[in-house]
């Protein structure tokens, strides 16, 4: 038996048969070979346009626990997602950069949740804690995403008993400062636990950080490894690989404008991220078609993300955020959907702050998340 996990779907090969699991839709398909190669040029426009960003992307679908590249906060999600470079009292910048960790986060927690397509939902938790000044601040946090329940059908179409899907991540995190300097480094290290019908998997990553604060200017620069671990348990005898990523990111709050600007790279371990969208391809007058050109600046907008936060320290927070590669991979041929936007607010009333953040994804799907933090201090 072989097994192949996308984010939102799953291919299994078991005695000559093929079954696809969609996790959006909620439903289980059964193909036998001849019928999977007739059949697969449609599966796979309905998965592009279907399925979310992940699967859509070249460097989605080749790898294991894809969960953990999901945002994990309004605050990131409205900045356009995989920030590294906050450097305050937010606890759940950690999921993204260890390095942050800091004595602001100190007996902090924070509750976020959010719905995706379907009944998937996703939640995470966060909390800080300072054992004292010469150890500094311990993380420790939780992912958790559930794909619903769907429904099973054999390869004559009955309907058989249906199944569900989660996978949760238990994380636990530490940064360190070198001493007379303004560099912070940190390391977290994560359990992780995925349930997809009858089928079970347990593995470990950790991830690595640095972050350098530039007073002076206001600038801070960050550098993460994320990822790096591998499967305890596989889902069969085939053992997958981790989603690993490298990303570089870089912010500046301006002198005499109450807004920080950040900019990110993610997706450094691989130059190439793009593919050529078939329903994108020019079909001539004699019925051949010929791909979609991915040129060399178009590939390299893929890594960038870019976000701003006006009034970063007020009370009250206006975010706006684009990832490219989102954008281009989710653009609707000759219609603006405004794919790759977000946006969110922040809002403190004492020592709880509330977050929002809207993400434009497509025509047909977008995504809301809401933030809860706590400071009991």
């Amino acid at each position: 038996m072989i097994l192949e996990f996308y984010l939102f779907g799953i291919w299994i090969y078991k005695s000559g048969v093929y079954y696809y699991y969609n996790f959006i839709f909620a439903i289980a398909f059964y193909f036998t070979e001849i019928q999977l190669l007739s059949m697969f040029k449609k599966l796979l426009l309905y998965s592009l346009f279907f399925v979310c960003t992940v699967t859509y992307s070249q460097i989605g679908g080749k790898y294991t626990y894809q969960f953990l590249n999901l945002v994990t906060s309004p605050r990131q999600a409205a900045l356009g997602g995989k920030t590294i470079t906050i450097y305050d009292d937010d606890v759940n910048q950690v999921n993204f950069n260890p390095a942050t960790i800091n004595v602001e986060m100190d007996n902090h927690l924070s509750l976020n949740y959010g719905s995706y397509y379907g009944e998937v939902t996703y939640g995470t938790a966060s909390y800080a804690y300072t054992y004292d000044r010469h150890l500094q601040t311990f993380q420790a946090g939780v992912n958790y995403v559930n794909y619903g329940s769907f429904e099973g059908y054999d390869e004559t179409g009955q309907s058989t008993t249906s199944f569900t899907g989660s996978e949760i991540a238990l994380s636990a995190g530490y940064a360190y400062n070198i001493p007379n300097t303004t560099i912070h480094i940190g390391a977290n290290a994560k359990l992780i636990s995925s349930t997809l019908e009858s089928y079970n998997s347990l593995g470990g990553a950790i991830d690595i950080g640095a972050i350098f604060i530039d007073e002076r200017n206001d600038v801070n620069w960050g550098l993460v490894i994320r990822n790096i671990g591998t499967q305890f348990t596989t889902y069969s005898e085939v053992r997958e690989k981790l989603p690993l990523e490298v990303i570089v990111g870089v912010s500046q709050e301006l002198e005499h404008v109450p807004l920080r600007w950040h900019l990110t790279l993610e997706n450094l371990q691989q130059w190439n991220v793009a593919f050529s969208n078939p329903v994108r391809a020019e079909s001539s007058l004699d019925g051949t078609s010929t791909e979609e050109k991915i040129s060399f600046v178009n590939n390299a907008l893929r890594h960038v993300i870019f976000g701003v936060e006006l009034f970063p320290q007020k009370s009250f927070n206006l975010r706006l955020g684009y990832n490219f590669r989102r954008a281009e991979e989710l653009r609707i041929l000759e219609q603006r959907n405004f794919s790759g936007v977000s946006l969110g607010f922040g809002l403190k009333f004492n020592k709880l702050k509330f977050n929002y953040s809207y993400s434009r994804y497509t025509l047909a799907g977008n995504t809301s998340l809401f933030g809860l933090t706590i400071n009991f201090q």
